[in-house]
């Protein structure tokens, strides 16, 4: 199974060439599957020539926030509206997570509850738990037409949503590794909340991010269908 890479952001530079950029980290996340990935920079006007190019699409993070409307932007929700009715299977990962459903009629606004960042626990519908490295203060806070919230969170109500059998999305980052997260906090410590900063060092210690949401991409993209989707 082929899966294109839309990749909307990338690592700063003194991270990038330890932890290697967004696309690597989405590979290794998804290693243990047999899929091959291409990479498409869309944030340099790199698309696809059409969304049949690949088996599926997984869009990654990004810096920038989905309603900024920089030039590439609308040209990517165009292509997901466009993948999304030729019912080929798409994943966003946090930016991937709300272009979609800006894409789709949703709406993503900065939180009022501010920076989440570090290992959280979000609960499934299923009843089960995951560890997941977040890293954001956008989130969505209008549900479009036709996805469903299948995972919460404390500080994050609408954490992961699925589309029937046609999108899967998460708000956090199942690729970030907490060396990686952590490496970033570092980089980044003096432009964020103390509080913020402290309760993800907490995270670093007690929490570990939890391998079944690489099983979730993988069984999405294969089947089409996510057990945690499902109300216990």
């Amino acid at each position: 199974m082929k899966i294109g890479i839309l990749q909307t952001g990338r690592s700063v530079d003194p991270l990038s060439t330890k932890h290697g950029d967004f696309p690597d980290m989405m590979a290794a996340l998804l290693v243990q599957s047999d899929f091959a990935f291409q990479t498409y920079a869309v944030l340099d006007d790199h698309f696809p020539g059409g969304v049949h190019e690949c088996d599926g699409w997984l869009i990654t993070g990004s810096r920038h926030s989905a309603y900024e409307g920089l030039a590439w932007m609308p040209k990517l929700e165009e292509f997901l509206r466009a993948t999304y009715e030729a019912d080929t299977p798409i994943v966003g990962i946090c930016f991937g997570h709300q272009i979609i459903a800006q894409a789709l009629g949703g709406k993503v606004e900065k939180s009022l509850l501010g920076w989440v960042i570090g290992p959280t626990t979000y609960d499934f519908n299923d009843g089960s738990q995951a560890v997941i490295n977040a890293w954001h203060q956008d989130q969505v806070t209008v549900l479009p037409k036709g996805a469903t919230r299948i995972a919460t969170s404390e500080l994050c109500q609408n954490a992961a949503l699925v589309y029937g059998n046609r999108a899967l999305s998460y708000q956090a980052h199942p690729e970030f590794t907490n060396a990686f997260t952590k490496d970033l906090l570092d980089l980044r410590r003096d432009q964020l909340p103390e509080n913020v900063c402290d309760m993800a060092d907490r995270g670093f210690e007690t929490l570990t991010p939890s391998a079944q949401i690489a099983d979730q991409i993988v069984q999405f993209f294969r089947s089409r269908i996510i057990n945690a989707a499902k109300p216990t």
